[in-house]
């Protein structure tokens, strides 16, 4: 298969969001943690009463203010958060990041008037809104392209995966087209799309994450393709019914390196080392197109609830380790990518397969 030329984005080997930031806004930028208040469908009973299998009480915004303060007492506590990572010089401002839960989970005119407090604050220049592609009606993606006309609004859909099997036993509780019809509308009213995608889900096979990944870098709608990916490694918390699932099966091994193929009680557990996550990374991003920005390789979790990897809990040897890896490949996101889609149908994917277009390779594959 044939390689795109060595690239760097800054100095780093992929298209991380502080260099998109960086060039956008020309400056360092950094994300506040904000709420809406908003539920979820698969917590009030709609779909489920308990949520996703791995998500923790918090709904993924552990780290934000309570709900219940106003927004710009959210803003000012986030900012205070932050404080001592802050640039002496060369801040360009913030982005209000509504993470926990689904923030379009709402009354359209509520969620209309806490976007708008977020964005009223001079030095915030955007806002990213969490949320579930089957929570999108129409009326909430025209306000949401109309707050866009305002400053930048990006939507970040929790996919997690392409593959129905796992998003059963997830729990996700939608299917692969109402992604898709997300993602178009969205991209028809002129926002960006990010899209979630967690590494390491029990019974996933490293080519089944491929599928995934593939899949996103080759999504096009009218209005281009998806602007950016998040590659979250599984967190497994306590609290959750993963966690508890995972303490059953590991008992006193658990949070230790058990290697990809940990099988127990019909589970199969993908238990990665810190050098094999960081391996199976790296193999997604050479896939990836180059213009596509990258969120996230890793992730936080509070570390009071964590159970595994408890590596995960040390982000600088995450990060260096990410680094001499990089280097010792010698390798770059998109070096493996060829851009092949002409006429609607994909001649080479990334697995060097032959077949039709991205989208009917991937309901192919799950």
């Amino acid at each position: 298969m044939m390689q795109s030329e060595k690239r760097l984005w800054g100095e780093k080997p992929f298209h991380s969001l502080d260099y998109q930031w960086k060039e956008q806004y020309g400056g360092k930028v950094y994300r506040l943690s904000l709420q809406t208040g908003c539920t979820c469908p698969n917590r009030d009973g709609t779909l489920g009463e308990r949520g996703c299998i791995f998500c923790s009480a918090g709904g993924s915004g552990d780290f934000a203010a309570p709900a219940r303060l106003p927004v710009q007492e959210q803003i000012r506590r986030a900012k205070a958060l932050v404080e001592g990572k802050l640039p002496k010089q060369g801040l360009a401002g913030y982005i209000g990041y509504f993470q926990s839960f689904t923030n379009t989970y709402g009354p359209v005119p509520r969620l209309r008037e806490i976007f708008s407090e977020a964005m009223a604050e001079e030095d915030i220049l955007g806002i990213s809104i969490g949320t579930r592609p089957d929570c999108l009606p129409e009326e909430m993606v025209e306000m949401l392209g109309e707050l866009n006309r305002r400053k930048p609004v990006t939507v970040e859909l929790g996919l997690q995966t392409i593959h129905e099997k796992s998003a059963e036993f997830i729990r996700r509780g939608y299917g692969l087209p109402v992604f898709e019809d997300a993602v178009k509308r969205l991209k028809q009213a002129g926002l960006e799309v990010v899209v979630h995608v967690i590494l390491g889900l029990p019974g996933e096979t490293e080519e089944m994450m491929k599928e995934t990944v593939s899949w996103i870098g080759d999504f096009r709608t009218p209005k281009g393709g998806i602007d950016g990916i998040k590659l979250q490694l599984l967190h497994i918390l306590r609290g959750t019914d993963l966690g508890d699932l995972y303490l059953e099966d590991h008992g006193e091994n658990a949070g230790k390196d058990r290697g990809r193929s940990g099988i127990s009680r019909g589970i199969c557990w993908n238990d990665y080392s810190l050098e094999e996550y960081v391996d199976l990374v790296i193999d997604l991003l050479e896939i990836l197109p180059p213009e596509m920005t990258v969120h996230r390789i890793t992730g936080d979790a509070p570390r009071k609830l964590l159970i595994a990897p408890l590596w995960s809990g040390d982000k600088k040897r995450v990060l260096n380790t990410f680094t001499r890896r990089f280097s010792e490949r010698d390798t770059w996101q998109g070096k493996l990518y060829h851009s092949s889609i002409i006429g609607g149908k994909v001649y080479e994917n990334r697995t060097g397969k032959m077949g039709p277009g991205a989208q009917g390779r991937a309901l192919q594959n799950v």
